[in-house]
């Protein structure tokens, strides 16, 4: 071999690896316990998951099972995958070379990336990643980079980092941002957060705020008093919520039990599944509807706050993402205490079904609900599934002259309370559940699971 063959060999020998490693790959239910509500009659298709999902990163890949899309420039890093069974990821992401951090979030550094206690759920248009980015220890990283955590201080962001494209947050990560200083544990009762900037507020630590571009609370108006920010993985927090169990109201398909939610990376997550389950109330012949099917063939959760937690008055609010395919009908709402249905009266904060995005009033009119107190939006007049892909903000302001309900701080409808109603003196529980058919329509062809995503639900009242 000549001697200048063998340098050009040798050279070319001593580059390639560093060219490949610079250009290679990088990779509620509405509720309405009798069914007479007006616009329960008519049961159009329901919305499809549409493009615009949990985002991938090129060289990544994502497989969701019950219809999650994925869309372009997500929130998988180079070089990894996530694989989403039931609505939680498993395992995680992992960047190439990454390191894992432990719940509360210490920074990688530059290149690294976070890989999640338990993995992280999967939610249809998932938030964004930045690459080796840092978060303040029990922080969570709000809009613009901090965020107020009653006492915490957020990390700051360091410099050059990207959103990935079509991921919700929008928030960018840079390379080896630094550490803020580590704050007190959130306590409940504590006073409101402040916002950051940005307007953003976080009561948690659990993960990034989900509704970050949601207006600040005015803390001279609220003071937090209870939250559950879903920070702990595992089963929801048993000192704050109950569970319905069997099939409970309105004819619905579902059967409730408590182990279709789960907490995982600072989300609950309610997953109704495709499950037959034998009903043990069954009756051969039976005329009720409770008793007359030997199976059930889907089940689903709803939770509640009953003979745990209540309140008179203040803001109710809930950030979270809702499935509109056929057959899901999500709900957050409220009932009143020792009083049976409608005396207790009923104000559904939100409720999907049939294509249309409600907030609705119950007005106790003998045995049943006038519903003439509703207000339903289309699903494609609010964006269709790109809406849906995203966390949204549902919010009620009460006190003893009139409700106030809200949708990402855009007032949808607002009641005067009269003497006749039972809005006044009398405390109120939450309840956050996810059926399956009645008003929702038929599920057969959608695929399971559905699924109800939720970063915090959270109450304040006046200081």
């Amino acid at each position: 071999m000549k001697a200048s063959s063998l340098l050009g060999t040798l050279l070319f020998v001593w580059f390639a690896p560093l060219v490949v490693g610079l250009f290679g790959c990088g990779g509620t239910a509405a509720s309405n316990p009798p069914t007479t509500k007006a616009d329960a009659a008519a049961l159009p298709a329901g919305g499809s998951g549409g493009t615009g999902g949990a985002t991938l990163g090129t060289g990544g890949s994502a497989t969701s099972a019950g219809g999650t899309t994925s869309g372009s420039g997500g929130a998988t890093r180079a070089g990894g995958s996530a694989t989403s069974s039931g609505g939680t990821t498993s395992g995680g992401v992992t960047g190439t070379g990454g390191s894992t951090t432990s719940s509360g979030g210490a920074p990688p550094g530059s290149g690294g990336s976070t890989t999640a206690t338990r993995g992280s759920t999967t939610e249809t248009g998932g938030n964004t990643s930045g690459n080796g980015g840092s978060i303040a220890t029990g922080g969570r990283l709000g809009s613009g980079g901090t965020a107020a955590s009653g006492g915490t201080s957020a990390g700051t962001v360091g410099s050059g980092g990207n959103a990935g494209k079509g991921g919700f947050d929008g928030g960018s990560a840079g390379s080896g941002g630094s550490t803020g200083t580590t704050g007190s544990p959130r306590d409940g009762s504590a006073d409101a957060p402040t916002a950051g900037a940005g307007g953003t507020i976080d009561a948690g630590s659990g993960g990034p705020e989900q509704c970050a571009n949601r207006a600040a609370i005015d803390s001279t108006k609220w003071k937090l008093v209870w939250s559950d920010e879903f920070d702990k993985d595992g089963a929801p927090d048993s000192s704050n919520w109950g569970y319905e169990k069997g099939f409970v109201r309105n004819s619905e398909l579902q059967w409730y039990q408590p182990d279709n939610a789960t907490v995982s990376g600072g989300l609950l997550t309610i997953a109704a599944q495709k499950q037959q389950v034998l009903n043990p109330n069954y009756k051969a012949g039976s005329t009720d509807w409770k008793q007359n099917r030997q199976y059930a063939q889907y089940t689903s959760t709803s939770m509640t706050t009953s003979e745990k937690k209540s309140f008179l008055y203040g803001r109710f609010e809930l950030c979270g993402q809702i499935d509109t395919r056929q057959g899901s009908w999500p709900a957050f709402w409220i009932l009143g205490n020792g009083l049976s249905w409608p005396a207790s009266g009923e104000v559904d904060i939100m409720e999907y079904y049939a294509n249309g995005v409600r907030s609705n009033i119950c007005k106790p009119s003998g045995g049943n609900c006038d519903w003439s107190g509703s207000v339903s939006q289309s699903l494609s007049s609010l964006g269709g599934t790109t809406w849906s892909n995203k966390f949204h903000l549902w919010a009620m302001e009460w006190d003893s002259q009139k409700i106030n309900l809200y949708l990402d701080d855009k007032l949808v409808y607002g009641y005067t309370i009269t003497s006749t109603t039972p809005y006044t003196g009398n405390p109120f529980y939450i309840l956050v559940n996810l059926a399956i058919g009645a008003n929702g329509g038929d599920p057969s062809s959608t695929t399971f699971p559905v699924t109800y995503l939720v970063d915090y639900v959270r109450v304040y009242q006046k200081p």
